[in-house]
């Protein structure tokens, strides 16, 4: 039971027992009043009929006709003159005993005894009769029920009343204890509040204040370990002079996204050398060398960002030397990315970047999903140096045959895919999700999607979902894929976790189905967890509002592919996550390499300080897992624990 009610339970006990004893206390009162009244009253009159009946004692009809007189008189039970020699009544009157609008129970709870008064009647000096008086309690008993009412019913309004005002100053006084219980519960959602208002109580006052130093406290904790860990992802995956990840944060890129898993995408890497840095270092000095190099920088983050998903993608690797991965690239984006980038380092000294225009190669090279990275730089590096020896154009795209049946056929794929998408032509497969500590032991099933060719053959993901994009159709894909998993939740009892695209989050119309797609099927909320990438998070207030959605839906959101952008975990602290899931490159050899295993150290601090459990993504080694487990990460996802596969 909570404070409150004891309190409002007691307090309306005590007003009942203040108030009973009041009540008690002036019914008896009152009844002890008209008690001697009774008495009184008999007395009086007894006196006054003996007085009276003195001078006629010996007219019977006078005394009767005076007797008769005072009893209709008044209230009066019976009243009798008896005659002293013999004992006998000469003249008797009785009334009713029924007493009328008083309730039985009322007359013998009071107990009020009718009043009985006596008086000697003369004739002369000789006593010769005597007057008996008995006193009907009848207008006593209800006057007295009247006064109880009347009493009973302003005890209990002053009850109501009391009882009323005492729970509203209860509550204002309580009010400090229900924002610390929100204060607890905010922590256990990632947030830290803090009381605005301090209560006047001092008692209250202290806890009040206690509380708030602990959330502070919490909170100055939870940023440190943020800022730490920021930090520590800074100086091992951060060029310091551009801003752009380093050759340790490219390397681990490049190996996680060329590997052949069921999302890796074909795309293409792109070289970029800034031919003779080291004479314009000599000739003109560092600060003009590097702000070159800066200038250089920029540019690339403007002009491919778009195709490399995020700014994490594009890489300073040493010197004037830069890189991008895109995966999803095709071609034709490929060779306009390459002259958009070649006509805008000529006219960087035009537009003032820098002091000079810089003399730049690039070389382009595709990839697919189980590339070697070094074949792919490789022919990245030999596509540079034929266009350092072709002079103009300053770029160079090598050549390969098509990937699988399709490759590139903008056509072929166009009509694949959106009847795909009318006749529902994809299939679902699910890769397990497992404790770190216990393997057996499945935490949810992530789902992917694969289409249907015209031969009957499934293709991966990470081969379709490129053109999905460029055709703009990611959101009728999201909400296929939606409807098709909500139909699968219904044949058993496990835990899912479906992606959606950056598509459906900036579009209003999709986002709105989607959550009503979701509102229909409310009892399904703890076994289906949406997830989206980290490289398509948007702004703060629309994942606030989209978090919000869904939890009244009864569904959770969770982040993937997460460690590029740790600084942002701050923001995301209040959401609710259900569980971040750590980026592959990151965990790929972290067994092996020391920096990777600090990293994920930090994150871990960080993201147990505000109760948010962590998961690894592709996990292929048993090395792997065995360091992750020993970190006490929650759950890990990977080849090692099964590939994707329909539903079993």
């Amino acid at each position: 039971m909570s404070l409150f009610k004891q309190l409002f339970i007691a307090i309306c006990l005590f007003l009942v027992v203040a108030f009973a004893g009041g009540f008690v206390v002036s019914l008896e009162s009152s009844r002890a009043q008209y008690v001697n009244q009774l008495r009184s009253h008999a007395q009086d009159a007894a006196t006054s009929l003996a007085l009276s009946l003195s001078a006629n004692i010996d007219d019977p009809a006078m005394i009767e006709l005076m007797v008769t007189s005072i009893f209709d008189s008044g209230y009066y039970a019976s009243i009798r003159v008896v005659d002293l020699a013999s004992g006998a009544a000469i003249v008797e009157r009785r009334a009713a005993t029924g007493i009328q609008d008083v309730p039985k129970w009322f007359v013998d709870a009071t107990g009020l005894e009718p009043g009985a008064g006596e008086a000697i009647v003369s004739r002369g000096w000789q006593q010769t009769a005597r007057v008996e008086v008995v006193s009907h309690p009848m207008f006593a008993l209800a006057k007295l029920w009247q006064s109880a009412l009347g009493s009973l019913g302003w005890l209990v309004a002053c009850g109501v009343v009391s009882a009323l005002a005492g729970g509203l100053l209860l509550r204002r006084q309580l009010k400090p204890l229900d924002y610390m219980v929100a204060q607890s519960q905010a922590i256990g959602r990632r947030e830290f509040l803090t009381s605005p208002e301090l209560p006047r109580t001092p008692e209250l006052r202290r806890v009040v204040q206690a509380m708030n130093q602990m959330v502070e406290k919490l909170k100055a904790l939870f940023e440190e370990n943020t800022e730490r860990s920021e930090q520590l992802r800074v100086e091992s995956y951060q060029d310091s002079l551009t801003g752009l990840s380093n050759r340790r944060y490219f390397d681990m890129q490049l190996t996680a996204r060329v590997s052949q898993l069921e999302d890796s995408r074909a795309g293409y890497l792109l070289l970029l050398r800034v031919k003779d840095l080291a004479g314009l270092n000599e000739r003109q000095g560092g600060q003009h060398a590097d702000a070159l190099i800066v200038a250089v920088a920029e540019l690339l983050v403007r002009q491919c960002e778009p195709f490399a998903q995020t700014r994490n993608f594009i890489s300073r690797i040493r010197g004037g030397e830069f890189a991008v991965l895109a995966p999803g690239m095709v071609r034709e984006d490929a060779l306009q990315l390459a002259h958009n980038l070649a006509t805008s380092l000529r006219s960087l000294e035009t537009t003032g970047a820098c002091d000079v225009a810089p003399v730049a190669y690039m070389g382009l090279a595709p990839y697919s999903p189980g590339d070697s990275s070094l074949t792919l730089l490789g022919l990245a590096d030999q596509a540079l140096s034929q266009a350092e020896a072709g002079g103009d154009p300053t770029w160079n795209c090598i050549e390969r045959g098509a990937i699988g049946d399709l490759g590139e056929d903008h056509h072929a794929w166009h009509r694949l895919l959106d009847g795909a998408l009318i006749h529902g032509r994809f299939e679902l497969f699910f890769q397990p999700v497992v404790d770190a500590r216990e393997p057996t032991q499945v935490l949810h099933y992530k789902v992917l999607s694969r289409v249907v060719d015209a031969h009957g053959q499934t293709i991966p993901a990470g081969r379709f979902l490129p053109w999905i994009e460029r055709f703009g159709w990611s959101s009728r894909h999201d909400l296929l894929m939606l409807e098709q998993v909500l139909q699968h939740l219904q044949t058993h009892d496990q835990r899912l976790a479906l992606n959606l695209s950056a598509a459906t989050l900036n579009d209003s119309r999709a986002l709105t189905r989607t959550v009503e797609a979701l509102r229909a099927h409310p009892g399904l909320g703890p076994r289906l967890t949406l997830e989206i990438g980290e490289e398509q998070l948007p702004e703060q207030a629309l994942l606030e509002t989209l978090t919000r959605r869904l939890q009244e839906a009864g569904f959770s959101l969770a982040l993937q592919h997460f460690g590029g952008r740790f600084s942002i975990i701050g923001n995301l602290a209040h959401l609710g996550l259900a569980y971040l899931k750590i980026d592959g490159s990151y965990i790929r050899a972290i067994d092996q390499e020391n920096h990777k295993r600090l990293f994920i150290e930090a994150v871990q601090r960080a993201a147990h300080s505000i109760d948010l459990p962590l998961i690894a993504e592709r996990v292929e080694t048993a090395g792997e897992h065995q360091v992750l487990a020993e970190m006490d990460i929650k759950g890990v996802q990977g080849q090692l624990f099964g590939d994707p596969a329909p539903w079993q």
